[in-house]
């Protein structure tokens, strides 16, 4: 699994979890959650934004290595002098931006599953006037239908940027998914098409959901 630009921060300054979490002030299964990409387990982009800049801090991340980390140009020296505070929350706000973008778009890793049947796409357009339920209403469960690891973590990050509320986390029960897909309820297929449309995957219908503001989306390969 690649390094996350903060655990690599970290390993730079030679500390463990332990250590850095201490230094932190935060629990180690939060530094953990930030360095191994599940933003989602703080509950919304905003906390998890926070604990990235309190983290970043507390190692002490420079100005250069911030703006290394952002894929930012790095001068051969400062323009202008910054105060300490100025400084250091600067770098602290660089990183922790880098470091969600990171997350956010890191491709997933692992081989290609065996090909398997899937349930055809459905190619219901979404009424673009019915009034829809906003997403923090829905509440969606993200499984890992494929071979790769942490794909379904990654895919509950990018539901959790549109502001979905995220439930379960898993692998599916069969691990051959082809296509990622959004499983709708009855009575959910304008939810399913918006949320579809916004990852850019198709959808299906899901058999015996009984709540309309629930849906499921499967990775696949």
């Amino acid at each position: 699994m690649a390094v996350s630009p903060l655990g690599a921060a970290r390993l730079r300054r030679r500390l463990t979890v332990e250590e850095a979490a201490a230094r932190a002030r935060m629990e180690v299964d939060q530094v953990k959650s930030l360095e191994e990409n599940c933003m989602y387990r703080f509950g919304s982009n905003a906390d998890a934004l926070a604990a990235a800049l309190v983290y970043a801090t507390a190692l002490g991340i420079s100005e250069r290595e911030a703006r290394q980390i952002a894929g930012f140009p790095v001068a051969s020296r400062l323009v202008e002098t910054w105060s300490l505070r100025r400084s250091m929350a600067i770098c602290a706000f660089l990183a922790a931006a880098a470091a969600l973008t990171w997350f956010g778009f890191r491709p997933e890793f692992g081989s290609e599953s065996p090909a398997a049947a899937a349930p055809a796409a459905s190619q219901t357009p979404a009424d673009p006037t019915a009034a829809l339920p906003d997403p923090w209403d829905i509440q969606v469960d993200v499984y890992n239908g494929t071979g790769a690891g942490n794909a379904a973590a990654s895919m509950a990050n990018r539901v959790a940027g549109l502001a979905y509320q995220i439930g379960k986390v898993g692998n599916a029960k069969r691990d051959d998914y082809t296509k990622t897909l959004v499983y709708y309820p009855p009575g959910g297929a304008e939810i399913g098409a918006r949320l579809a449309k916004q990852l850019g995957v198709g959808t299906a219908a899901l058999p015996g959901g009984d709540d309309p503001n629930r849906l499921v989306v499967i990775v696949g390969g």
